[in-house]
């Protein structure tokens, strides 16, 4: 399963060695439970609904931190090897897949089709242009995201009341309002906002939209665990634990 997931997101591309199994466990897997960020409540959440893997956006452990166990890491570990839980996460591969990434998904699920890429993250483009003939007003585009992710966007800058391409990058992707900017779309959108963001969109009209980086990835990890379901005949349950950032 580790390797048919490997390849399909194809993590070699990615200079990110932390994708993939990071905490192996049982090696029978008939339920597969998924989440953003593989914090303690998700952790125990998974071992109590009897999952034998846990899919992650977010991983345990990170290319620079520090090569020591931190005692919330520690906690999470000792968990998932009482419960023999399987922890495997898949970061940039997954918010840069075409069909399963978040940003594909966004850029679908938000009434857009996928017509380039841009934002070069960890050694390829994750993020998704998104283009439509019939151009959405501002305001519906606002309630849209709203009704997806169930959170009130941020929405900065002055960009036109119509918006015709827009680009998508999930998470802490703020500094990509740059290259949206030079790309001339007419609005951008991610996870969190940056300080710098505001001024940024007015001065070069467009709209910049955070739409919370917790909510904006869970569209990927929950496809993935459904594509699981499907390919590999087992039972799939995502862990909501909604995060306000």
């Amino acid at each position: 399963m580790i390797a048919r997931l490997s390849e399909l997101l194809e993590i070699d591309r990615f200079d990110e060695p932390s994708n993939g199994l990071q905490v192996p466990g049982t090696t029978r897997i008939e339920k597969v439970a998924s989440g953003v960020t593989p914090g303690l409540t998700l952790i125990e959440r998974a071992i109590e609904s009897g999952a034998d893997l846990l899919l992650t956006h977010h991983g345990l452990f990170w290319r620079g931190a520090p090569p020591r166990l931190s005692f919330a890491q520690a906690r999470r570990l000792r968990a998932a090897f009482a419960a023999d839980l399987n922890l495997a996460c898949y970061h940039l591969p997954l918010d840069a897949h075409p069909d399963l990434g978040n940003n594909a998904l966004l850029c679908r699920r938000l009434g857009f089709q996928p017509s380039g890429r841009f934002a070069a993250h960890g050694g390829a483009t994750i993020g998704v242009i998104g283009s439509s003939e019939v151009p959405v007003a501002i305001e519906s585009l606002c309630d849209r995201i709203a009704d997806l992710l169930d959170r009130e966007p941020l929405l900065q800058g002055a960009g036109p009341p119509l918006v015709s391409r827009i680009g998508f990058v999930s998470g802490a992707a703020h500094s990509s309002l740059l290259e949206a900017i030079e790309l001339n779309l007419d609005a951008f959108l991610t996870g969190e906002p940056g300080e710098s963001m505001m001024h940024a969109a007015e001065e070069a009209a467009i709209h910049a939209i955070a739409a919370g980086h917790y909510a904006t990835e869970t569209l990927g990890v929950r496809a993935l665990g459904d594509w699981c379901a499907t390919e590999f005949g087992i039972e799939h349950e995502f862990i909501a634990l909604p995060n306000p950032v």
